[in-house]
């Protein structure tokens, strides 16, 4: 006779009760691993080829799907991401729409390359900037969450880097080294993530139910 055995799920001490993590949770969890990676990667090839190819007429296009590559699985990432306050979190999605629009209108409606449309027309960062100040709060997030240093580095360094260009306070040598820091640093939180325990990137439950149930009970 078999006997099958029945995996029963671990329950977990919440803030305002006990909880379980679901199939579905863990999922969501890799899902927004992979966009981290795929993200980190894309801006690490695109800013590859701004730094070491900037008058390859080839490689300056390659940016721009490239950049719409980073872009998706910023937003895969930003629609999986487990962030308590429901508020903060449409904000962060709303900031990425904005962006993302925007990008595609300068990226498919104007004659030049996007990284060059981008880099000699600051302005544009002013739609375009709210993608990255979508992934600002994303680091701002994860570091406050797991008091991870890239993190600490990166919140304070993307406004940095953009508001600097936009200003055109920055050289052309000190932009090329944040962005360099950026990159590796982008890279190294996304490889670090790879690795966490899962539990730790869905958080406490009982929270999201509290805050679930405080919002019905307010109509």
């Amino acid at each position: 006779m078999t006997t099958q055995i029945l995996s029963v799920p671990e329950v977990y001490q919440g803030q305002f009760g006990n909880f379980t993590i679901t199939k579905s949770d863990r999922r969501g969890v890799i899902i927004y691993r992979t966009g981290l990676i795929i993200a980190a990667i894309s801006f690490a090839i695109a800013s590859g080829l701004a730094l070491f190819y900037p008058h390859e007429p080839t490689a300056i296009q390659a940016i721009t799907p490239l950049y719409t590559c980073f872009s998706l699985a910023l937003g895969v990432s930003l629609l999986t991401i487990h962030i308590y306050m429901k508020l903060l979190h449409q904000i962060l999605q709303l900031f990425w729409i904005i962006g993302s629009i925007t990008a595609l209108i300068f990226g498919h409606f104007d004659s030049q390359p996007f990284a060059i449309t981008v880099y000699n027309q600051p302005l544009t960062l002013f739609g375009i900037g709210f993608t990255f100040a979508a992934l600002t709060g994303l680091f701002f997030k994860e570091g406050f969450c797991f008091n991870r240093l890239e993190n600490k580095i990166l919140t304070p360094l993307v406004p940095l880097l953009l508001l600097g260009h936009l200003a055109g306070i920055l050289s052309t040598q000190a932009e090329e080294v944040l962005l360099g820091i950026w990159v590796i640093l982008f890279l190294i939180f996304a490889l670090r993530k790879t690795v966490q325990k899962i539990p730790e990137d869905i958080g406490d439950q009982s929270v999201f139910d509290y805050f679930k149930n405080q919002r019905l009970a307010n109509g």
